[in-house]
């Protein structure tokens, strides 16, 4: 009987050291872990992205402020592909660049635009990326085409 006794006073002490010693280490656990990043995916990449402009993270260049219509500083003839109070900071916060060509030649050219005024060394003059996000509004083709060329000039970018 005494061992019986022992035996069943032991099981509830050794459940609670096992217990204690379990909750101990799951407190430690959120420690380790710490470090890493709440998200998976971050909307800025580098300085000259689109995203990065959109963030207002730097002051625009005074040419082109953020309040500025595509329609203002790329001339008339992109009244038939976009909005005529659509803003350059709109431009560069879209999304839509996957479905839509002269969503993404918009998108990147604004980035573009910009970085051709603050960064440089960027391999684009603010004159050249005009003219040619004019060219490329006669096709969703040359739109893509150009869109894709800004874009690696923008990744490029430091």
């Amino acid at each position: 009987m005494w061992k019986t006794t022992a035996t069943t006073m032991a099981s509830p002490a050794l459940l609670l050291c096992l217990l204690l010693l379990l909750s101990s280490q799951t407190m430690a656990a959120p420690e380790r872990h710490h470090h890493r990043p709440g998200f998976l995916y971050t909307r800025s990449r580098g300085r000259c992205t689109p995203q990065f402009w959109s963030g207002r993270r730097e002051a625009w260049p005074r040419m082109v402020p953020e309040t500025s219509t595509v329609s203002n500083v790329f001339g008339s003839r992109v009244y038939e592909r976009y909005r005529s109070d659509l803003t350059l900071l709109e431009a560069t916060a879209r999304n839509d660049e996957e479905e839509n060509a002269f969503g993404g030649l918009v998108k990147e050219g604004s980035a573009a635009l910009l970085n051709s005024y603050a960064r440089e060394g960027f391999p684009y003059k603010p004159w050249q990326v005009k003219t040619l996000i004019i060219q490329a509004l006669v096709s969703e083709a040359s739109a893509a085409s150009q869109a894709k060329q800004f874009s690696l000039a923008n990744q490029a970018c430091t």
